[in-house]
């Protein structure tokens, strides 16, 4: 272990120890330690844990959805696929927080300082669970000990969401985000958002694996198999698709548009951690209890 001979080991050595035994005991670390962000989802679980990142990628994209706003003075890394390495390492973290996404650069990112990385998000697989396990598990690397009491908290919140939208569970959700005037994505049973809508005792319309992708992959057509569902469209619409949609004879000849069953969401990370799913919960549930 490396060790410093004025103060004994370093914050970077225990938390490199406990990485090893990652699940195991919390280390004895007393100091609150650096955090580096490349992953979001990581990054809102850290915050979750009241120990928010001094340095987290894509910055300013990371506000606009993030459910907690960085601390002020927290460094941008720049882009996740290819973080600014130099800027990471003058930010002198004792610990980086990646994902599978980015296991490509760990070989680069672990020559400045230990990195703990999980494979959050796998096509096929509910991501839910596996985030709501982050937490404790982050929580021991970390060395805090309000893992069990933040998870506990968060089970808490969405059994009072439940109760909310208790009302609403007669028809399922179709989760969507507008692409263009022709396209959509829809959210399946492998999202994070699908995950939130079963915590809250709510149904999921679209019966299939989200088609993730750079487009928006889902023809528009494909709602009219949905005439019972109410259509939740998570994130802002471009001004240009709004108008197409005000005057598209499709869009408004379907049951769920005349009925006035569409619900609006803000801007939602659909690929962050169990913060941003219990954001989802929260505005979907306002925007439910609106429309009662």
């Amino acid at each position: 272990m490396v060790t410093d001979g004025r103060r004994g080991p370093t914050r970077r050595a225990l938390l490199a120890a406990a990485l090893a035994v990652a699940g195991g005991a919390r280390p004895a670390a007393s100091a609150t330690p650096r955090i580096a962000a490349i992953d979001w989802a990581m990054a809102e679980t850290a915050m979750a844990l009241g120990q928010p990142p001094v340095a987290i990628a894509e910055l300013v994209s990371f506000r606009h959805s993030a459910p907690q706003p960085p601390v002020p003075g927290t460094v941008d890394l720049g882009l996740r696929g290819t973080p600014n390495l130099e800027a990471l390492s003058l930010t002198a973290p004792d610990l980086i927080l990646s994902s599978g996404y980015y296991s490509f650069v760990e070989p680069q990112l672990r020559r400045i300082a230990p990195v703990f990385s999980r494979n959050l998000y796998t096509p096929g697989e509910a991501p839910f669970p596996g985030l709501m396990d982050l937490i404790p598990d982050l929580a021991a690397v970390l060395g805090s000990g309000a893992g069990e009491q933040v998870r506990h908290d968060v089970e808490a919140a969405f059994a009072a969401l439940a109760e909310r939208v208790a009302g609403s569970a007669d028809r399922d959700c179709l989760l969507m985000e507008m692409g263009d005037a022709r396209h959509i994505r829809v959210f399946g049973d492998d999202s994070l958002f699908d995950g939130a809508l079963r915590a809250m005792g709510l149904r999921n319309a679209w019966p299939a694996r989200t088609r993730f992708a750079f487009a928006a992959p889902v023809p528009i057509e494909r709602l009219a198999d949905f005439p019972q569902a109410r259509f939740v469209v998570i994130g802002d619409v471009p001004p240009q698709v709004e108008r197409a949609l005000r005057t598209g004879a499709l869009w408004n000849s379907l049951p769920p548009v005349r009925a006035g069953r569409i619900h609006r969401l803000p801007e939602i990370n659909g690929f962050g951690g169990i913060p941003s799913a219990l954001r989802f919960g929260r505005d979907l549930a306002d925007t439910l209890e609106s429309a009662a």
